[in-house]
């Protein structure tokens, strides 16, 4: 499973893709889309400026 992006919130500012240290983040259509390399560390989640970002639960 991976980390869950909100479209809605996301501004596709690449905060999230520079912050992961699995690069399991692309900007695609200036949305943040997250693959399943994703390890759940949550390191996107505390960066995004939108709180765009959410794990699951």
């Amino acid at each position: 499973m991976a980390a869950k992006v909100d479209n809605s919130k996301c501004t596709g500012c690449g905060v999230c893709k520079e912050v992961c240290a699995v690069d399991a983040i692309k900007i695609e259509n200036e949305k943040a889309v997250i693959n399943d390399e994703c390890v759940e560390c949550g390191i996107c989640v505390n960066e995004c400026p939108n709180e765009a970002i959410s794990l699951p639960t």
